[in-house]
């Protein structure tokens, strides 16, 4: 069964972090196929924006497109060696690397299409594949990043593209919740939520998914589960109630 499985940047603060990762990711892989999609290490990103601001108060955002989609690929590296050094194979790719196209608005592409060819080698070849998120290409071979939240929208048009049986997502909260529980300790988690329910709660602000993967999801009836990269507790369905 081929899963996608998306990790944020906090399951890749540390070294030790990303190999305790990659321990799960072995264990878990067992029967499945697996391609996983990785958010930069911790605060990459905006340490990369702040260096940016730092050298020019209007950068080009073609230039901020090249700068801060390395932190993905960073992460993606990273991980594929750890998955390695367990003794199993594992590739690291970019989203040019990946099929990823989008168009050409810099900082907030679109993606237009996704070719999973190389990816499909990889996996009957027996990898676990390790997708950089956040980033495509251009048709003028131009990198783009997707904007923030980005890479959950990567996971859920590969799981588009690859068929995939369901898209997981694991951040540093168990699931989805009636409301933000680092503010909220009474929160609730809950077991299931349908598509537009997530919508409603993405465009009033939950940082949970990002608007555009859960449209996407919605449309192409992708089941996503969101739970935590630190507890194995239960997390949350997002799916549609047919």
């Amino acid at each position: 069964m081929l899963i996608i499985q998306k990790y944020g940047g906090s399951s890749l603060k540390t070294p030790q972090r990303i190999k305790a990762l990659a321990k799960r990711i072995v264990a878990f892989k067992r029967d499945n196929s697996l391609v996983i999609v990785v958010s930069a290490l911790g605060d990459t990103t905006d340490e990369l924006l702040n260096l940016a601001s730092q050298i020019s108060s209007q950068p080009p955002q073609r230039e901020l497109d090249m700068l801060i989609s390395t932190g993905e690929q960073l992460s993606s590296s990273l991980l594929a060696m750890a998955i390695s050094s367990l003794g199993k194979k594992a590739v690291s790719l970019t989203g040019l690397q990946s099929g990823i196209i989008t168009d050409n608005l810099h900082t907030k592409a679109r993606i237009l299409a996704i070719n999973p060819q190389r990816i499909n080698k990889l996996l009957r070849d027996g990898n676990i594949v390790v997708v950089a998120g956040f980033q495509g290409i251009t048709s003028e071979s131009e990198i783009t990043t997707l904007g923030r939240g980005g890479s959950d929208l990567t996971a859920v048009a590969l799981a588009v593209a690859l068929k995939a049986k369901r898209c997981e997502v694991y951040t540093d909260v168990q699931g989805v919740y009636t409301a933000d529980p680092k503010i909220v300790p009474r929160a609730k988690r809950l077991e299931k939520i349908e598509y537009e329910e997530m919508l409603e709660l993405s465009s009033l602000g939950a940082e949970i998914l990002q608007l555009r993967a859960v449209e996407m999801a919605g449309k192409n009836n992708i089941p996503i589960y969101v739970g935590s990269s630190f507890n194995p507790g239960r997390g949350t369905l997002i799916w549609k109630n047919t």
